[in-house]
This record gives structure tokens, C-alpha cells and sequence, in this order.
């Protein structure tokens, strides 16, 4: 996709202005919102974390009994 010399110019500014535009239309969260949300995502990640850490020591486990149990 190519343009001419100077339609680059035309195009960018097009750009720009479309931008601009769907910008302002944007619906901005307010400050409790993200606040909220955050707040969200830190305790599941929280969560989560702590989820995972608990079957990676349980699966060690379990592979280490069998390792033990078979003698490998």
C-alpha cells in the first residue's frame, strides 16, 4: 500500500483527527470505578497465586512419593 509523495501528509492528519474524535467518545472511568476494579483484579490475582502455589506443592508431592514409592 503505497502513496503518493505528499499523500502521507493527508493521510496522518486524517488519522489524527479520527482519532481525536473517537476519543471524545470515550466513557472514562471515575476514580472509585478503577479503584474498584483494581482493588478486583489484586485479591484474584491474590487468589490465584496462592491457588497455584498450593497444587504445585501438592503435585511435587504426589511425583515425589511415586519417584520414592518406585524407587527412581
Amino acid at each position: 500500500m503505497a502513496f503518493a509523495p505528499g499523500e502521507w501528509i493527508t493521510k496522518t492528519r486524517e488519522f489524527w483527527r479520527e482519532t481525536r474524535s473517537e476519543m471524545g467518545k470515550v466513557s472514562w472511568p471515575g476514580k472509585n470505578e478503577v479503584l474498584a476494579t483494581t482493588t478486583v483484579v489484586l485479591i484474584s490475582v491474590l487468589f490465584f497465586g496462592i491457588y497455584l502455589w498450593i497444587c504445585d506443592l501438592a503435585f511435587y508431592q504426589a511425583i515425589d512419593f511415586i519417584f520414592q514409592k518406585f524407587g527412581v
